[in-house]
């Protein structure tokens, strides 16, 4: 169970924050010039430089671009049309086509800002170039530059926003599935019912079958930690004493929740079922990997009552923010009241018999 418990968790959290991303590069660009101009070449020039886009090929028609696209060999495809230099010349403005993949539409729509902001690019500079070149009065471009300052994550590295995620779901699916099929096992090799006998009182049973993997967890919390710091090089500026206390309570949730399911099955294979299938809902609907604000509005009225989903928030505020105790308060007396609801309820549902 050794390496089950800690190896695995650990190779885990090293692929997954690695290829758990949601930056959008290496797209494939196809583009169809009509003009064949120097400006033209100058556009596609643009994207070709850009470390988002990989420019394939110069397709000879619309056509040709979209079969492309409709063979997946492509994800956005540029069309320039004819007199597109002439046009920019002449009345300062043109019309460009472009058609992107929009299957997963969160990358289509990344996509569309990539393209705008190199076109928009290319135009300010085309237009001042013109400026320069013309016979009419100069008149001095305005350039505006913004300089923006990045907080909590400088280099916008997406891993050290994945990476505390990452780390919750491993604590949570480890600790939960362990305490899902600890009595489970008990009941399929019959030692339950010589525990049931002994004069243990059951709030005494449950905290010696809890504590061994409350120990693991925050075993597995630290050793995360390290790795995180060892090789992401994800930043810790807030309290670890108070990311421990944070964390052993919200264990104490997951454990409470893993004994309340084993309470009512009776394989391991049924626990780890009904494990998974709550470990999935949680995690999906926890704003791990998408964002709470954008779920429907009963969506967001649900994850209230979704434990992981304070976790997170924890973890990235104390780890990434500096945040206090009194920043995580609301999050933490929430945790705690699902910890004492759900191992009430665990030891309520617990049937032993003298």
């Amino acid at each position: 169970m050794l390496p089950i418990i800690f190896v695995l968790p650990l190779i885990q959290l090293i692929i997954l924050s690695n290829a758990s991303t949601f930056d959008v590069k290496n797209i494939k660009f196809g583009y169809v010039d009509h003009d064949h101009t120097s400006t033209s070449s100058a556009l596609i020039e643009k994207f070709n430089a850009s470390t988002y886009f990989n420019v394939l090929t110069d397709f000879g028609s619309e056509k040709v671009a979209s079969q492309a696209m409709l063979n997946g060999e492509v994800d956005v495809v540029l069309e320039i049309p004819s007199y597109f230099e002439r046009d920019l010349q002449k009345e300062k403005r043109t019309n460009l086509g472009v058609t992107i993949n929009a299957i997963d539409g969160a990358a289509a729509g990344l996509e569309s800002v990539y393209v705008t902001q190199i076109v928009q690019s290319f135009h300010k500079n085309l237009l001042v170039d013109l400026m320069q070149a013309s016979d009419s009065p100069k008149i001095e471009a305005v350039n505006i530059m913004t300089i923006p300052s990045f907080w909590f994550n400088k280099t916008l590295n997406y891993k050290t926003f994945m990476v505390p995620g990452i780390l919750v779901l491993l604590v949570t699916m480890i600790t939960l599935f362990l305490s899902g099929m600890n009595i489970v096992r008990e009941k399929e090799i019959g030692t339950l019912e010589q525990i049931n006998v002994t004069p243990i009182k059951k709030s005494q049973f449950i905290i010696g079958k809890l504590f061994p993997f409350w120990i693991i967890g925050l075993g597995l919390l630290t050793v995360g930690l390290i790795i995180a710091k060892l090789i992401f090089n994800v930043p810790i500026v807030g309290s670890l004493p108070l990311m421990y206390l944070y964390t052993s309570i919200y264990i104490l949730v997951i454990l409470g929740i893993g004994l309340f399911i084993s309470n009512f099955t009776d394989t391991q294979q049924q626990a780890m079922f009904i494990a998974w299938f709550f470990t999935v809902i949680f995690i999906l609907m926890s704003g791990l990997f998408t964002p709470i604000q954008s779920m429907p509005k009963w969506a967001q009225i649900v994850t209230e009552f979704n434990p992981i989903k304070y976790f997170v928030q924890v973890m990235r505020m104390v780890m990434l923010k500096g945040s206090g105790f009194t920043d995580i308060l609301p999050q933490l007396l929430k945790t705690l009241l699902f910890a004492l609801v759900m191992n009430g309820l665990a030891v309520w549902s617990y049937k032993k018999t003298n």
